[in-house]
């Protein structure tokens, strides 16, 4: 099983995992402690939908490794206060190394605070109405796994509606696997499955 190219591969522990958390200390702590756990909290979803549009065209390493000066200069992506910065805190945030300085993406994630409070039941609410129920089937491999999906596309269709950018069908899938709306650890990877919403307490 685990000679096949892209399945689970173990670590240093003997624990099967997918292969792209062994590539890295970074990549294996979000692997195993947070990527795919629910998150329920709009500051939550807001934080990865964003960190997952600032992404976009960069390794995701490169974003974990800068997650805590992004919720520094971001004020912890708390909706309201990312919601009132103005031109002053765009200036400051160009000119702050510790995050991605691209004034696009960095308007895109004042203009989508915005859009998020104005969502009536809330961003997190209007997210996981878009969870696909029963889940699909466990990808074996990384292969199996889409880079979007049509749930992923009507969901940044619906945030496209409401004045979010760089919410594209590819950003908002990755954000729904690391907001744990699947699972989609591989069938023998040792974290299948345990990121289940009863057993853990919401993001």
């Amino acid at each position: 099983m685990t000679d096949l190219p892209g399945t689970v591969q173990p670590g240093a522990d003997g624990q099967l995992r997918c292969p792209w958390a062994l590539s890295s200390p970074e990549y294996l702590g979000y692997h195993d402690d947070e990527w795919g756990r629910p998150v329920r909290s709009d500051q939550g979803i807001f934080e990865r939908l964003c960190l997952e549009g600032f992404q976009s065209g960069l390794s995701w390493l490169t974003i974990l490794r800068k997650r805590e000066n992004f919720r520094t200069a971001f004020r912890g992506f708390d909706l309201a206060q990312v919601a009132g910065f103005g031109r002053q805190d765009v200036d400051r945030l160009l000119g702050d190394a510790g995050i991605i300085r691209n004034r696009a993406k960095i308007e895109a994630t004042i203009r989508n605070a915005r859009a998020a409070l104005d969502i009536p039941a809330g961003l997190a609410a209007l997210v996981w109405s878009y969870a696909v129920h029963p889940a699909p089937a466990a990808p074996v491999s990384m292969a199996d796994l889409p880079a979007s999906t049509p749930a992923s596309a009507a969901l940044a269709k619906d945030l496209r509606g409401r004045g979010f950018t760089f919410t594209g069908p590819v950003t908002v899938y990755a954000t729904i696997q690391a907001c744990g709306l699947v699972d989609d650890h591989l069938r023998d990877c040792f974290r299948r499955g345990a990121h289940e919403p009863s057993a853990n307490r919401p993001s």
